[in-house]
């Protein structure tokens, strides 16, 4: 559609049990306020391949910094078990977010899982530390999240980057999310456990995460059933948004990508194909937060940096951009697609792609594209179709499909 502008029980005990932090002592600084390379609530216990995906690490509250979420909700780090996209085990961090307003709708509270855009090359610039912290990085988790904390609904927000912030690495993202998912229920507070329902939300960076979420749920986390899926202005294919980047104002995105692909598939070869300036650049463009990428690599062009003239077409790369390809299985739950037309750093022809396969595959889509509309604006302007469609997911209503 195109439109105008405009657990068991035992369980749940057993990881109660585990998910304690050490005793804070008088002079400790307050939880979450260290950054996460200096925060041992960061570091994997040595055993972590032994712990089950979802399975929680330690647990502890915080009292957040960002926006006046301190006010209105209640809030607990976790750390949980999941897997990067070879899936070998790794500890992230999710952040739960409950409303201190009882539920009054029918039924359990929902919950949704909000990915952020990070877009980032450093873990400074993950959620839980924005939120717990009060940084500026907090700015996108605070807008993604508030207005469904206002309905009531509770929020986690996984740092889905990992813990080697890599943005794009699409498997690890998709297990991050649904591993959180487990976690939170895993963990048992805020009055969240196996009754509630949950929905996933993401806008460009954190489409991509949610996209492979949903992707992957019903193969790698099939008891996590998910009523519903919103994303807009979605990166589904980093080869063909990477070549709509490149030389052009925002392709510091490019930088972020290159390096954090690199660090999670060294086998693509990525390190062999650069020139002295280019193993500068991925030098200069590793550790930073979004805004520093965007600043420090503008109108720069892949071919600059390598030895070859196209090096997205290096058989060893284009193989790794495809792995990291949404489309090939269709998601289970029903989803709201949207995008501008005329998006000036995703281009919607792969997401139109993406949707073209979900559907061919059985998906239950509805497309909404705005014919004219810039990226970040999008976000704003489909908020409140945004809502209304996890709302009549969570009511139980059938939902629309344009497929």
């Amino acid at each position: 559609m195109r439109l105008a502008a405009a657990p068991p029980v035992l369980a749940i005990v057993t990881a109660a049990a585990l998910a304690v932090a050490a005793p804070a002592r008088a002079d400790d600084p307050p939880a979450g306020s260290v950054p996460p390379d200096r925060d041992p609530f960061y570091s994997a216990p040595g055993d972590i391949g032994g712990y089950e995906p979802g399975r929680v690490v330690a647990s502890r509250r915080i009292i957040p910094k960002a926006g006046n979420l301190a006010d209105t909700v209640d809030a607990w780090q976790i750390s949980y078990r999941t897997n990067d996209s070879h899936d070998r085990a790794e500890l992230t961090v999710t952040t739960l977010l409950v409303p201190k307003k009882a539920w009054t709708g029918g039924g359990a509270r929902p919950a949704v899982s909000v990915q952020a855009a990070e877009d980032s090359t450093g873990t400074q610039c993950a959620p839980s530390y924005g939120i717990s912290s009060g940084s500026l990085v907090a700015a996108s988790s605070v807008v993604s999240a508030a207005p469904l904390l206002d309905r009531g609904w509770a929020v986690a927000m996984p740092d889905f980057e990992g813990p080697k912030s890599v943005f794009m690495a699409g498997p690890q993202a998709g297990h991050a999310v649904l591993d959180g998912i487990r976690a939170v229920r895993n963990f048992g507070a805020g009055g969240l456990g196996a009754a509630n329902e949950w929905a996933l939300n993401g806008y460009s960076g954190g489409a991509q995460a949610t996209g492979w979420a949903a992707e992957l749920q019903p193969s790698y986390a099939p008891d996590v059933e998910l009523a519903g899926v919103t994303m807009g202005g979605t990166p589904a294919d980093p080869g063909a948004v990477a070549r709509s980047l490149d030389g052009g104002l925002f392709s510091g995105f490019e930088a972020a990508a290159t390096v954090s692909l690199d660090a999670e598939f060294p086998e693509a070869g990525i390190q062999n194909l650069l020139n002295d300036e280019g193993r500068q650049a991925m030098a200069d463009a590793r550790d930073k937060c979004v805004t520093d990428l965007l600043t420090g690599f503008p109108f720069r062009r892949l071919a600059d940096y390598t030895t070859v003239s196209d090096p997205l077409s290096v058989p060893s790369v284009a193989a790794m951009l495809k792995k990291n390809t949404m489309g090939s299985t269709a998601p289970a739950a029903p989803v709201f697609n949207y995008h501008a037309d005329t998006d000036e750093i995703v281009p919607v022809g792969q997401a139109d792609a993406l949707v073209k396969a979900w559907c061919s595959r059985g998906a239950t889509v509805q497309t909404v594209r705005d014919a004219i509309g810039e990226h970040a604006l999008e976000a704003l302007v489909r908020n409140g179709d945004v809502l209304t469609f996890l709302s009549d997911r969570f009511a139980g209503e059938r939902a629309p499909d344009t497929c």
